[in-house]
């Protein structure tokens, strides 16, 4: 399966379960992966609409973003990834972000 037919595959997961954030995180994944950010950006920010709680997307989106040169935006996602995972008892997943967090604010974001 190439890239691009996993991309339509993904689009037809989320067309026919659009609260499914495994669908649209995979979904965002594809158009990451192909090099187009500005969807990949669109989707994660709709998943973090529809699914607040689902953690993993906010390390992927705060990662686009800052590839889009958006590094304010990155940071919010980033802080709303920390406060998601530690509702969500996710000491790994708070760490990544935190870790990216800081990473970010010391190239002076």
């Amino acid at each position: 399966m190439t890239p691009e037919q996993r991309l339509e595959t993904f689009r037809r997961f989320v067309e026919r379960s659009p609260e499914d954030p495994f669908a649209r995180y995979s979904l965002a994944m594809s158009y990451r992966s192909l090099g187009l950010g500005l969807e990949a950006a669109r989707e994660f920010e709709e998943l973090r609409r529809r699914q607040p709680d689902y953690v993993p997307t906010y390390l992927m989106l705060g990662q686009v973003l800052e590839s889009l040169g958006r590094p304010g935006d990155a940071a919010a996602a980033y802080e709303d990834g920390i406060a998601a995972a530690t509702r969500a008892r996710d000491d790994h997943a708070r760490g990544e972000l935190g870790q990216a967090l800081e990473a970010l604010k010391s190239q002076g974001a």
